[in-house]
């Protein structure tokens, strides 16, 4: 059998698997990596063979070699193996979610995470109206004017938002409300007091929108869940939209494993 270029059969894949567990262990990241005489020592394996164990992962991208210091360490592949499946897992999650949204509000719900200083939505799930607006999917939108690309900045500090922080009121237009760094952070502030963001009109004339945060087993925000819809349909409950899209956010995060308020775990 052949996984990602490298021929293995069961056994083969088991010692494998325990030389990639070794690499992501505590003591290879402390110390950068691992060399080939350690990694026998820690495996019980001989030298030999986990030589050309890692040279067999290497060429697949699942470990790499410092060019320095001979040490190895996870590769690129692993990383990109984790982006994907921890996305896919988190869409999965999501949907039952955005259907709760989508079910009391009757506006289409997204599911969003930060690229660069852009928003993409992974998820959508549509309202059964006619009229649906724009397809958001797999579209790249600028994160500052959108209630969701605040929210999943919502947890990062004063100075990181200020140097994230890009002046763009002319290309953005009249619409645009943050004009400075400061307003960005007080903008912050309040999204972290009510649990939630809302724009008017910001990114596009004619729409409104509101996002609250995901956030995985660790307390991190990873994610947002985002309602846009036009301000005639929308613009008289935005605050009651806000108020809901966060208690279902905040039912997602704990699926996702989040400790619920007041356990002593997660934040």
């Amino acid at each position: 059998m052949t996984v990602m270029g490298v021929r293995i059969n069961a056994a083969g894949l088991s010692r494998d698997l325990e030389l990639i567990d070794a690499l992501g262990g505590p003591e290879a990241t402390a110390r950068g990596g691992l060399g080939v005489l350690r990694l026998a020592e820690l495996t019980g394996r001989d030298k030999s063979q986990v030589s050309r164990a890692l040279a067999s992962l290497a060429a697949a991208g699942l470990v790499d070699r410092d060019p320095a210091t001979q040490a190895y360490r996870p590769g690129w592949r692993l990383y990109a193996l984790a982006a994907v499946t921890r996305e896919a897992h988190l869409v999965r999650t999501a949907q039952p979610y955005l259907r709760q949204v989508v079910a009391q509000l009757r506006e289409t719900a997204h599911l969003c995470v930060l690229r660069g200083r852009g928003v993409l939505t992974v998820a959508t799930e549509p309202a059964p109206h006619a009229f649906r607006g724009l397809g958001w999917e797999g579209v790249i939108v600028p994160a500052s004017q959108t209630s969701a690309g605040r929210v999943l900045i919502s947890d990062w500090e004063p100075e990181a938002l200020s140097e994230w922080f890009i002046d763009d009121t002319e290309a953005a237009g009249d619409r645009r409300q943050l004009r400075t760094a400061a307003d960005l952070v007080a903008e912050i502030e309040a999204i972290r007091t009510n649990g939630y963001a809302r724009v008017e009109e910001e990114f596009e004339e004619g729409l409104v929108g509101v996002s609250a945060p995901v956030r995985d087993h660790t307390g991190r925000i990873t994610a947002a869940i985002n309602v846009v819809a036009p301000k005639g349909r929308l613009g008289t409950r935005l605050e009651g939209a806000g108020r809901l899209t966060m208690r279902v956010a905040t039912g997602l995060s704990e699926q996702l494993g989040m400790a619920p308020a007041g356990t002593g775990r997660g934040s």
